[in-house]
């Protein structure tokens, strides 16, 4: 029975992404069916979504075994283009993780469609503005909008951050990081 509260998805940092993959020992991947959809992706490649189950409910074609080296080449990716982590739950009971789909705000659906329902992850920003340069780096990879430019000052929503750390990345002062949302 699914918990229909529960949605499919949910935000988690590129290192948890990676800790997650550890879990399992088998892997296949096939093309999103977003970029699918809109015909091209401009950030990414097409075979971002990962699943560590062969029944797992996809959107996308073309799904192949993978070995775990390309696993580790898809998480490149990951941190070279900017693509947020999603990992989706299995459709039946919304209550174990069935792979991750790597996203961006050029194609994918989630962030193009506000009514695309995601959780939130476990983690938050937390910057630390003494330290921080207002360079702006951070905002265009915020896809979620908590990092904003007015100005020339950052203005930090934290309600809007989902916990996908790309704008820990993206920073060249480090002084953001992310810590575990209450």
């Amino acid at each position: 029975m699914t918990d229909s509260k529960t949605p499919m998805h949910y935000v988690c940092t590129w290192d948890e992404a990676a800790e997650l993959v550890k879990k399992f020992a088998q892997y296949w991947v096939c093309n999103c069916g977003c970029r699918e959809g809109k015909g091209r992706c401009t950030r990414s490649r097409m075979d971002v979504c990962l699943t560590f189950a062969f029944e797992a409910t996809l959107t996308g074609s073309d799904r192949k075994q993978i070995t775990a080296v390309e696993v580790g080449a898809i998480l490149d990716d990951a941190r070279e283009k900017y693509l947020v982590a999603r990992p989706f739950r299995d459709d039946a009971t919304r209550s174990k993780v069935e792979g991750i789909c790597f996203c961006c705000d050029d194609c994918c659906d989630y962030f193009l469609n506000p009514e695309e329902i995601c959780d939130k992850g476990a983690s938050i920003e937390q910057t630390d503005m003494r330290r921080c340069t207002h360079c702006g780096d951070c905002e265009p990879v915020c896809y979620f909008g908590a990092r904003v430019m007015e100005d020339d000052i950052l203005i930090i929503d934290s309600e809007k951050c989902y916990g996908c750390g790309l704008c820990v990345a993206a920073c060249p002062v480090d002084c953001i990081e992310m810590v575990t949302r209450n």
